[in-house]
C-alpha cells in the first residue's frame, strides 16, 4: 500500500462525511412535505401524477396497507419489464437498430425479477442481448422506480420510529413520487452531464464498424453506442449496478477517466450515507445518525482496507515467475487506468452498498481479496448499503443490539423512547434469517447437483466461492459476480431469481411489521437504566452485533472456499 493510495481513501472518506447532513437535511424536508427549493418545479408535476392516478397525498397508511401497495407497484413493474424483453424484437429504427431478437423466457424473467429488486444481476452481455427501447423504457425506469422503493420504505421505518400513539406511517404513492421528482430525477439530470463531460456516450447511433490500424477490412470491429450516461448517472445513485456494456465501469465508454471513477464512488455511497442524517433528524436525535454512521464507516474502512493490502501484492506463482511484479501488486482483472486502490475502493463501496456496479473482475482478485467483497454482502450490506436499504437493514441489526444491551443491564430494552418488546425482535431476526437461510439452502443445492456444478468455471474451493458469491449478491440484491461464473442456464436464472424476491421483499415485509409496532407504542422517558444510542460504545457494540450475526454464520462456508484457497495457494498450488 502507498501513502498516495491511504489519502485517496480518506479523501474519498470525508466527501461522503461533508455531504452527508446537506442530503439528509434535503430528505428529511422532501419526506416530511417541508418546502424546498425544487417546489415550484416539482409540485405542479406532483398534483398532476396524483390526479392522474387518483391518489390522495392526505390518505396515509398502516404498514399492512404500505407493504401491499409496494408489492402490488412492484409485482406489475416486473410483468411490465418481462414483456418488453420478450417482445423488443417488434420494434425497429432508432429503438432496436441491430434487430435484436426477443429476450428468452428464463433470462427474461431472471432479468425483469433482478431490476425489480434492485439487483441489476445480469446474465447476459447487454450490448448484444438488449435494444434501446429495453434499456431505457425498461432498465432504465425500473433503476429509478427500485430505488424509489428502496428509499420510501427506509422513510417509513423511519416515521415509525419517530411517530407516537400512530396507526399510519405515511403514504407510499407519495413516498415514491416525492423520491423520484424531487430526489433521484434532478440529480441524475445534473450528473448525467458532468459524464458526458468526462467522455460517457448519450446517443442513439448505429454501432460503428472501424478497422483496427493492425488489421484489414476484412477484419473489422463493431463499436457499441447508446444512451449509457442517463442509465450510468441512476445505475450509481439509485445503487442499481447493472451496467450497459457487459463490462460496465470497466468500460472506457461508461467510466473514462479517473474523475469519473471517483464520482461514481461518491454517487454509490451519498444517498445511503445521507439517509443516517436523516434518521437523526427525522427522530429528533442527530447524534444517534451520527452514531450509526460511525459505524458504517468504522466496517467499511476495515474492508476496504483489507482489499487494498491483499491486492498490493501479486500472488506467489506471479512473483516467483517475474519478481518484477512484486511491486505492481496484483493487477489481474483491473484497469491500469485505476490501478490497485482505485480497484479495491470500488470493489468495497459497491459491495458496502447494494450496488453490484464493477470496474474490476473480482474473480481475479486474490483469495482473500475477494472474501472481502463478499462477506461485505453477508454481513447484509448495511454498511451504507442500498439506497433506503442499508439503513432499513441496519435498523433491524440496532433493535437487535439494543434487544442485547437490555438483556446484560436486566431491564426492557429501549430505543429512541420505544420499548423494544418481543414482537419486535421476533420480527428483527426474522428479517435477519432469511438472508443466511436463502443463501446457504441454495449454495448447498448448487454445489452437489450436476446443473449446479456446471455454472462454474474452476475447481476446487473457487468454484464453491462463485457458487456461494452468486446466491449471496443474489439475495442481498447487491447484482455483482465473480464474473467466472456461467449463470444463464435454466437453473440459475430460476433459483437467482427467487433468491432476489426472498431477499427483498420476504425481507422487508417484517420490517414494515416493525415500523407499524413502533408508530403504535407511546413515548417514554429516558432514566438511568436506559442504554443510550448516541455515543462511541453503542457504535463499537452496533459494529460487533453485525461481525458476530454476519461472520460466524457463515465462517463454515468460508472456510471452504476463499479461506481454503488462500492456504492452498500460499503452499504452491494452482488451479
Amino acid at each position: 500500500m502507498s501513502a498516495v493510495g491511504v489519502f485517496q481513501i480518506f479523501l474519498f472518506l470525508a466527501i461522503i462525511l461533508l455531504v452527508t447532513k446537506p442530503i439528509g437535511v434535503f430528505l428529511a424536508r422532501v419526506f416530511s412535505s417541508d418546502k424546498t427549493f425544487l417546489d415550484p418545479l416539482c409540485r405542479p408535476v406532483e398534483r398532476l401524477i396524483y390526479r392522474f392516478c387518483g391518489v390522495d397525498e392526505s390518505d396515509e397508511m398502516n404498514w399492512k396497507q404500505y407493504g401491499v401497495a409496494m408489492l402490488l407497484f412492484s409485482g406489475v413493474s416486473l410483468l411490465v419489464l418481462y414483456v418488453i424483453e420478450r417482445t423488443q424484437h417488434l420494434l425497429g429504427g432508432s429503438l432496436n437498430p441491430h434487430r435484436f431478437a426477443g429476450v428468452s423466457p428464463t433470462l427474461a424473467w431472471n432479468t425483469a425479477v433482478s431490476f425489480t429488486t434492485n439487483t441489476n444481476w445480469q446474465a447476459y452481455v447487454p450490448e448484444t442481448t438488449m435494444s434501446y427501447f429495453t434499456q431505457m423504457a425498461g432498465l432504465a425506469y425500473h433503476n429509478f422506480a427500485s430505488a424509489a422503493v428502496g428509499i420510501a420504505l427506509a422513510i417509513a421505518l423511519i416515521r415509525g420510529i419517530s411517530r407516537v400513539n400512530a396507526q399510519t406511517i405515511g403514504n407510499f404513492w407519495v413516498d415514491v413520487t416525492r423520491c423520484t421528482l424531487w430526489v433521484l430525477l434532478p440529480a441524475c439530470f445534473v450528473l448525467a452531464l458532468v459524464l458526458v463531460s468526462q467522455g460517457v456516450i448519450q446517443n442513439f447511433h448505429p454501432y460503428q464498424p472501424v478497422t483496427p490500424l493492425d488489421a484489414g477490412a476484412a477484419h473489422q470491429q463493431v463499436i457499441p453506442q447508446g444512451p449509457v450516461a442517463s442509465q450510468e448517472a441512476i445505475k450509481e445513485l439509485g445503487t442499481n449496478g447493472g451496467g450497459f456494456f457487459n463490462a460496465n465501469s470497466a468500460h472506457p465508454y461508461e467510466n473514462p477517466t479517473p474523475f469519473s471513477n471517483f464520482l461514481q464512488l461518491v454517487m454509490i455511497f451519498a444517498i445511503p450515507s445521507g439517509l443516517t442524517y436523516t434518521l437523526g433528524r427525522m427522530t429528533r436525535s442527530p447524534r444517534h445518525g451520527w452514531a450509526v454512521w460511525g459505524a458504517m464507516a468504522s466496517l467499511f474502512l476495515a474492508a476496504v482496507f483489507a482489499i487494498y493490502a491483499a491486492e498490493s501484492h501479486p500472488t506467489p506463482a506471479l512473483k516467483a515467475a517475474t519478481p518484477a511484479a512484486a511491486t505492481a501488486g496484483n493487477l489481474e482483472g483491473k484497469e491500469v487506468r485505476f490501478g490497485v486502490v482505485g480497484s479495491s475502493t470500488f470493489a468495497a463501496v459497491t459491495t458496502d452498498a447494494s450496488c453490484g456496479a464493477v470496474n474490476s473482475m473480482h474473480d481475479s482478485f486474490t483469495p482473500l481479496g475477494g472474501m472481502v467483497p463478499l462477506i461485505n454482502i453477508l454481513l447484509g450490506e448495511v454498511v451504507f448499503g442500498g439506497v433506503g436499504a442499508g439503513l432499513y437493514g441496519m435498523i433491524v441489526f440496532v433493535i437487535v443490539t439494543v434487544f442485547l444491551a437490555g438483556l446484560m443491564v436486566g431491564r426492557t430494552p429501549e430505543y429512541l423512547g420505544k420499548k423494544i418488546e418481543s414482537y419486535d425482535v421476533k420480527m428483527a431476526m426474522l428479517s435477519i434469517l432469511i438472508f443466511p437461510i436463502t443463501v446457504l439452502s441454495f449454495t448447498a443445492i448448487a454445489s452437489i447437483t450436476s446443473f449446479g456444478q456446471a455454472g462454474i468455471t474452476n475447481p476446487g474451493p473457487h468454484g464453491l466461492t462463485q457458487i456461494l458469491y452468486a446466491y449471496t449478491s443474489a439475495t442481498g440484491n447487491n447484482g455483482s459476480a465473480f464474473n467466472g461464473i456461467n449463470s444463464n442456464t435454466s437453473w440459475y436464472n430460476s433459483s437467482l431469481a427467487v433468491a432476489m424476491l426472498l431477499g427483498r421483499f420476504f425481507a422487508v415485509i417484517p420490517i414494515l411489521a416493525i415500523a407499524g409496532n413502533l408508530a403504535q407504542k407511546k413515548s417514554v422517558a429516558e432514566s438511568a437504566g436506559t442504554f443510550p444510542v448516541t455515543t462511541p460504545l453503542f457504535s463499537t457494540l452496533l459494529v460487533s452485533t453485525v461481525l458476530i450475526v454476519g461472520a460466524l454464520t457463515f465462517f463454515p462456508v468460508l472456510s471452504l472456499g476463499p479461506i481454503l484457497e488462500h492456504l492452498q495457494m500460499a503452499a504452491g498450488k494452482l488451479f
